[in-house]
């Protein structure tokens, strides 16, 4: 089963105060969920508009509807 959720942002949540601050995804790319992993530094080039689907190695292909 696969599901496809539409998101918006390109980077991650930080959090504080903490000691050391903590990323929480808001991508949905993190295999570390749900923290970041940096994986949103692929979708940052994402034209405005189009949706994408990745695949587990992240290589993305847009979604024509």
């Amino acid at each position: 089963m696969s599901r496809i959720i539409r998101l918006s942002a390109t980077g991650p949540i930080k959090v504080e105060p903490q000691d050391k601050a903590i990323f929480i995804c808001a991508c949905g790319l993190t295999k570390n969920a749900p923290f970041c992993d940096g994986s949103h530094k692929k979708s940052r080039d994402e034209p405005e508009g189009k949706c994408f689907v990745y695949n587990p190695d992240l290589e993305r292909t847009e979604v024509v509807e």
